[in-house]
């Protein structure tokens, strides 16, 4: 899939209702799902959180993080991702945003898409990112790279996605996005 053909079948739909733990009392965060196309095929940025962060700590995400009170959700995802990859506004192209996810962990997560609209060179901010990669976009489209399992939080049951790709597992809230991305896209 390259991007024109990603952008033909990108179809923003209401989000469906799932069950939302202490939505009232979560913490506001987004994240940016940045997209390039090398050869003809788009790829989608990751990165593994430091070992040292309070939250989630070695964990495979999105750049992103939490909303500051002076900024909207989709300020927020530029600045994270320019804190924590060196790719900065200039460099992207917004062209939407999912429907929100709220975690468990007490997180309700706002995420945006955008293209990169040149070449860069990510500069990782150590403090907050072990490494970054980038995954193949198809992959995320093939059934057999998916599993989902219930686990129970809080007295209720919830769906938990799991993506293994090479040495990292991505799973919870940023494998839950990236479902929610490939049911935007219709597959």
């Amino acid at each position: 899939m390259n991007r024109q053909q990603f952008l033909q079948r990108f179809f923003l739909q209401p989000s469906k209702q799932s069950v939302l733990l202490q939505v009232e009392k979560s913490r506001a965060a987004a994240v940016l799902l940045v997209l390039r196309e090398q050869q003809g095929e788009l790829q989608l940025l990751l990165t593994k959180r430091s070992s040292d962060l309070r939250h989630h700590p070695g964990q495979i995400s999105f750049p992103g993080g939490k909303i500051e009170a002076n900024e909207n959700s989709r300020q927020a995802a530029l600045r994270e991702t320019h804190e924590e990859t060196g790719i900065a506004p200039e460099q992207l192209q917004l062209i939407g945003q999912l429907p929100s996810y709220a975690t468990g962990t007490g997180f309700l997560i706002q995420p945006w898409i955008a293209f990169l609209t040149q070449d860069v060179e990510l500069k990782l901010q150590a403090s907050e990112v072990d490494s970054a990669f980038w995954l193949p976009l198809p992959f995320v489209f093939e059934p057999q790279n998916t599993h989902s399992e219930h686990f129970a939080m809080h007295g209720q049951s919830h769906l938990v996605h799991f993506m293994p790709y090479g040495p990292h597992l991505i799973w919870g809230a940023t494998a839950a996005i990236l479902y929610s991305l490939k049911q935007q896209l219709h597959f």
